[in-house]
């Protein structure tokens, strides 16, 4: 399948039409954000606190007369990276733990597959606490526990795949062929679990994000300094009775990220299954035959 046939497929389908425009409009804000903001977030106007939504806050203020808006924006620039550094940490880990579970000697897998039982017992939060026990509560704590929390997920969900793929024809004919473990592993392995694996993916890159706002509000991800979707929360909770408005915008945009994503995710693995590409209307195109 052409790259363009992909994507096509992907677009075909309503999650996916979703997913990607939710995605690319965080990850948009997030880039203006760095280069431009309508006020400086940190900035304190006590003179305007409070102040109703239109010109020129265009969701109000909040207690302290920062504006919403580049909260929100700035908030964005800190999620995006949380979710792509706690992806890179968890595909990392749960491509090395899946192939140690998969590809090595028996008494490696099964040591490999107990250790992958014993971190899966962790939650997340839990992790987190430990590991700011050492180094402090920090966007880093976040990016790390949550990398390590998914990581043996993908491990655990991507494992039993590679196992059922090692034994297929075309991988015996690879490895006849010359093959060498990594370049099968590169060539035909990942490329067959990769549906299972981009879901997890996602859901982990969601639950970062998730991740992020409960832990800052709890104090052990983002610094009172760092924007913070979780921290903004956290800050007008106690005026959710008398100013529910201002709580809204930072919930919303919670909610619509971790959305997006996990649509996208279930997008992404019918478009790249072969054995659910009829759900998005595109022709089967048969398999060739591999001969050893």
């Amino acid at each position: 399948m052409t790259r363009l046939a992909w994507l096509s497929r992907l677009w075909a389908l309503s999650t996916g039409r979703f997913g990607i425009l939710v995605v690319a409009a965080i990850g948009l804000v997030a880039l203006v954000s760095v280069f431009w903001l309508p006020f400086d977030p940190q900035r304190v106007d006590i003179a305007a606190r409070w102040a109703p939504p239109g010109w020129p806050h265009v969701l109000g203020t909040d207690n302290s007369g920062r504006d919403i808006l580049s909260l929100l924006m700035a908030g964005a620039r800190t999620t995006v990276w949380v979710a792509l550094g706690a992806g890179l940490v968890a595909t990392l880990l749960g491509l090395v733990l899946a192939a140690l579970g998969a590809l090595t000697a028996r008494w490696v897998r099964e040591s490999v597959a107990v250790a992958v039982d014993i971190l899966i017992a962790f939650p997340v939060l839990l992790i987190a606490m430990m590991i700011s026990s050492v180094w402090g509560g920090s966007l880093w704590v976040v990016i790390l526990s949550v990398g390590i929390g998914f990581g043996v997920n993908i491990a655990r969900v991507t494992r039993p795949e590679l196992r059922r793929v090692l034994h297929s024809d075309f991988v015996l004919a690879g490895r006849a062929s010359g093959l060498t473990p990594l370049q099968n592993l590169w060539r035909h392995l990942l490329p067959n679990v990769a549906p299972v694996f981009i879901v997890q993916l996602s859901w982990g890159m969601a639950v970062a994000v998730l991740a992020e706002a409960g832990l800052s509000y709890l104090g052990f991800g983002a610094p009172s300094t760092e924007p913070s979707w979780g921290l903004l929360l956290k800050e007008l909770q106690a005026y959710i009775t008398v100013h529910p408005l201002s709580v809204v915008w930072p919930g919303l945009a919670i909610t619509l990220t971790v959305l997006g994503l996990n649509l996208l995710g279930d997008a992404l693995r019918e478009a790249t299954d072969p054995t659910l590409s009829r759900r998005a209307g595109a022709p089967q195109t048969p398999q060739p035959a591999v001969i050893a």
